[in-house]
């Protein structure tokens, strides 16, 4: 099979949602000299902590160097989880039970506030609770899968459904998997319309977008911040760096806290609907256990699989990479050894050293990032409780803005260490 033979004819090194919702054209307005607000980023972050302090009556200007929605925010497999990788015994050992609770809590909520937000502004995204197959990779897999569910701490149980391997096809066409757990509130999105349809509501409320206008230099100034752009200065009372996997020099010390990690993502062409209806007989959204994971789901139209991962130890191109996720989708389903591949694409996302989310202040600079792959739904709930922080509005503290966002010696945003701890990751996983 050569690459060539793998691709239609019309194939795309851009997302798949971009078919139906391409980037915006936006008009270059005239930059302001001052806006209450100055927003770095223009991803779910800085539009729900624009779309905050607009409507609080507060000049926001929006700052994006490509187009906006350019990175990982239109990017994404869009799916919705509880986000909080740490559990929570882990989080209390490290932080004690108050913040430990807090950061759970938010989790948790950040799901729910989600549903609510896409409801409340009659967003039409596609957003649907469809739930999670989970699946494990091995039967030692399955059992730490099931045996963690069934002592989930109290006030923090979420529903789940256990599936084991007898009954895996009801969820999943393969027998490459163990069995493994439904999480029932779990959801899905198609990330591109959410984010145009956010921008819309944040321009409506009076922000002003500007793409294509890098933010070069942050400097203090009297009660405020002056930013130097490629289009001018602008001095603004309040920054809100939202930059998460696309973080750079312009922030060194939130540089030195996050690392940008490389997700990979296929689009198959036009599945014939028996063959669908046997491999993904469910709309779930679907994961497994691996630690190099794979994440993957139906097109919302349920035609085609949208298949992720990470296939290289390095970054890629995704030309190169869309090869390497077909070996990985064929290995579950032979039977799609002759589908081809409609689109490949990748994006950015930002892990943090202890696998939390981080939001806060620093150096009179908020920011919130790090999401560690489960952005849809904590971006944008960290981005509009920024929001509300600049507002002043009173609300439960997020737990992370009372821990220390780590680092390590020597690192500058550059990750040399992560070829060696991503082969170390697969070859555990190949252990089981």
């Amino acid at each position: 099979m050569t690459n060539n033979s793998i691709f239609t004819p019309d194939f795309k090194l851009s997302p798949y949602w971009w078919d139906a919702t391409p980037r915006p054209v936006i008009d270059a307005n005239p930059l302001p000299a001052s806006a209450d607000v100055a927003v770095i980023g223009s991803g779910y972050t800085g539009l729900h902590a624009a779309l905050v302090t607009s409507r609080g009556g507060r000049h926001t200007v929006v700052f994006d160097t490509e187009d906006a929605g350019y990175g990982c925010s239109t990017r994404n497999g869009g799916q919705i989880s509880t986000s909080i990788k740490p559990e929570l015994d882990d989080l209390e050992r490290r932080y004690g039970k108050e913040t430990a609770r807090q950061v759970a809590e938010n989790g948790h909520r950040a799901l729910d506030w989600i549903a609510e937000f896409v409801s409340d502004e009659n967003i039409d995204c596609n957003f649907h609770i469809t739930g999670r197959f989970h699946a494990a990779h091995s039967d030692r897999a399955f059992n730490k899968l099931v045996a963690g569910l069934e002592n989930q701490p109290k006030e923090f149980e979420v529903p789940y459904r256990i599936v084991p391997r007898a009954e895996q096809h009801s969820e999943l066409g393969t027998d490459a998997y163990f069995g493994g757990v439904v999480f029932e509130k779990h959801a899905s999105i198609d990330p591109a319309r959410y984010h145009q349809q956010l921008l819309e509501r944040v321009q409506s409320s009076g922000a002003d977008i500007q793409p294509h206008c890098e933010v070069e230099q942050i400097t203090p100034s009297d009660n405020g911040f002056k930013l130097k752009t490629a289009r001018g200065e602008l001095f603004a009372r309040e920054v809100v760096v939202a930059t998460n996997g696309y973080t750079g020099k312009l922030t060194p010390w939130l540089r030195r806290r996050v690392i940008p990690i490389g997700s990979y993502i296929i689009s198959t062409e036009q599945i014939a609907p028996d063959v669908m209806r046997k491999l993904v007989p469910t709309k779930r959204i679907l994961s497994d256990t691996r630690k190099v994971v794979y994440y993957y789901r139906p097109s919302p139209d349920h035609t085609r699989i949208l298949f992720g991962g990470r296939v290289s130890s390095s970054e890629t191109d995704p030309v190169r990479s869309a090869p390497l996720l077909k070996r990985d989708l064929v290995s579950l389903f032979p039977e799609l050894e002759s589908i081809r591949i409609s689109h490949s694409w990748m994006g950015f996302v930002a892990y943090t050293f202890d696998t939390l989310a981080h939001a806060g202040k620093h150096d009179g600079l908020h920011y919130a990032m790090g999401y560690c792959g489960s952005g849809v739904s904590m971006a944008s709930y960290f981005g509009m409780r920024i929001g509300q922080q600049i507002l002043g509005v009173e609300a439960n503290k997020l737990g992370m803005d009372s821990i220390t966002f780590p680092t390590r010696p020597l690192y500058t945003g550059n990750p040399w260490f992560l070829a060696p701890t991503v082969a170390y990751y697969r070859w555990r996983d190949r252990l089981g």
